[in-house]
């Protein structure tokens, strides 16, 4: 199956718009009942990262500009596919331990450290992609949305950056701004011509 370099992209915005849709739902399960189990989510999430993975990459091999962008967004699909794997196997056992064996909660609390670590990374390459893609849709003509998709991607960075550097800080809302970025980033996405 052979797909147009436009056909990648839009696949790729729509991937990026399910994967907003996926934090959104899984932060509202979080605030109205905690007890609700969201595996499934998590699991849907791995998935729709690695189809990002593979569409990102298929995008990067075929572009003849915003390489920077593409190689960003699959850096971040793999990184998102890691970081959902840990979650998904590890977060349990771990936490089992850390309740039934005295001294174990420092590796417990290491292991959910690491996760966010790659996810504040992953969201520091959307912010980057966003502000490849943003700069882009401004030199063709889509100024205001170009210039706020520039903008929540450089919040992004910076703030996902400050979480990597000093670990997890709650008066940073990095995971927010993360996916504030991947929004503007999928429509930037939907509305750039791919001319590559």
């Amino acid at each position: 199956m052979e797909l147009t370099q436009k056909q990648t992209v839009q696949t790729l915005s729509l991937l990026l718009f399910l994967a907003v849709a996926t934090q959104v739902i899984y932060t509202l399960l979080y605030v109205a009942a905690n007890d609700i189990p969201r595996q499934w989510l998590w699991g849907l999430e791995g998935l729709i990262f690695v189809l990002m993975a593979t569409f990102a990459g298929a995008a990067l091999v075929q572009a003849k500009q915003h390489v920077l962008g593409f190689s960003a967004i699959t850096a971040c699909a793999i990184l998102n596919v890691v970081q959902v794997g840990i979650g998904l196997t590890q977060f349990g056992p771990f936490g089992e331990v850390a309740q039934s064996v005295e001294g174990t909660a420092p590796a417990a609390g290491a292991v959910v450290a690491l996760s966010f670590f790659i996810y504040n990374a992953a969201k520091v390459l959307l912010g980057l992609a966003a502000v490849v893609f943003g700069l882009a849709t401004v030199a063709q003509g889509g100024k205001m949305l170009g210039r706020i998709t520039v903008l929540v991607g450089a919040i992004a960075i910076v703030a996902n950056a400050i979480v990597m550097m000093f670990g997890r800080i709650d008066v940073v809302p990095s995971g927010a701004t993360g996916v504030i970025a991947t929004a503007f980033l999928a429509i930037c996405l939907r509305s750039t011509s791919a001319e590559d």
